[in-house]
């Protein structure tokens, strides 16, 4: 019999006889409730008619593909166990897969935040689709879980595949052939998950500087054209300007403060005044390459604790700019300082 790295005495035996097999019964249990979510949900006759076509597709996504590439890969490890009990090609079977892992989950779960942000707006605001989802969902072949448990099942369903080859791996000859291919298909689930997950985070972005630029006011300022093409937020927060008026000779200088808004993009500085409204009134802007912070020692010069220089070589004018700006704390001044000039 081939072993190929199989363990065939004692407990590791068992142990990765049993990892091996979780794979596909885990990948059946993940497919009936697919199956749930397809047929008992999507294909509803009764919610379909509760929404538009366009939600239709923005909620369910590419559900149907995911649902086609699982049938095809628990079909292909039933095949090799029918070969052989003992799973030896176990890693080809999965790294066969990975491409079509790859169509179908990363599309689905970069949708997901859209899909979340619809069912929302969809609970709240069309009466009809929560009744017809409050029945569905009521029937005993969802037992009594929501739709929104289904809709989540994929992006859980590949980082679980990543966690059982580790487990497989776990109880495999490191130097062996199995531990080789298991490996190779460990690091290929591994990468769709990152894929995943570098696609949430940049549709979130996105989606946050979307949202961040309706709340800018550009009226002061010269427009920035495309303004979240290609942008990401990298900190934000409120600080305090110091303003220094000199008193005359042997005075010591008056200083006053107001309040003052810094959003540090990828590759730009606003700084704004945040309006009773909540808008953001943007007074002056720099490209990140022109920006500079530096500490100094504040309490010698009257000027209040946890201040630091912020420099502007070229702002929105096309003009040199120099400010003293004071954090809350000495942390968020070190925060401030070490975020603007990394850039």
């Amino acid at each position: 019999m081939r072993t190929r790295g199989l363990n065939t005495t004692g407990e590791h035996a068992h142990m990765q006889l049993q990892a091996m097999f979780e794979v596909i019964t885990s990948e059946a249990s993940y497919l009936r409730s697919l199956q749930v979510a397809v047929f008992h949900f999507q294909l509803s006759p009764a919610l379909r008619g509760a929404v538009t076509g366009a939600q239709l597709q923005q909620l369910f996504s590419n559900l149907s593909q995911v649902k086609g590439t699982s049938e095809r890969f628990l079909l292909q490890l039933e095949d090799h166990l029918d070969e052989d009990v003992f799973l030896p090609g176990l890693g080809e079977v999965v790294l066969k897969n990975c491409p079509a892992f790859h169509r179908a989950y990363v599309p689905y779960v970069t949708n997901q935040m859209y899909q979340e942000q619809l069912m929302q707006r969809l609970m709240k605001g069309n009466s009809r689709f929560l009744h017809v989802l409050r029945t569905l969902e009521e029937q005993p072949i969802c037992q009594r879980q929501p739709l929104k448990a289904f809709l989540v099942l994929p992006f859980q369903r590949i980082t679980r595949l990543k966690i059982l080859l580790q487990n497989i791996l776990k109880w495999t000859r490191p130097d062996s052939e199995l531990a080789k291919s298991v490996g190779l298909a460990h690091e290929a689930v591994g990468e769709i998950v990152s894929q995943c997950n570098r696609n949430v985070q940049a549709m979130k972005q996105k989606e946050e500087l979307v949202i961040l630029e309706k709340r800018m006011d550009f009226s002061k300022v010269k427009p920035l054209p495309q303004f979240s093409q290609g942008r990401w937020l990298v900190h934000e927060g409120e600080l305090r300007q110091v303003l220094v008026q000199e008193a005359g000779l042997g005075y010591r200088p008056q200083v006053s403060m107001k309040s003052i808004y810094l959003h540090l993009f990828n590759d730009l500085l606003l700084l704004s005044h945040l309006k009773e409204d909540g808008r953001f009134l943007v007074m002056d802007y720099a490209w990140a390459g022109h920006v500079k912070a530096e500490l100094f020692r504040a309490k010698p010069l009257g000027l209040p604790e946890w201040s630091f220089y912020l420099s502007m070589a070229r702002n929105h004018r096309d003009e040199s700019r120099d400010l003293v700006l004071k954090a809350g704390s000495e942390a968020q001044r070190q925060e401030w300082i070490s975020r603007l000039t990394s850039h």
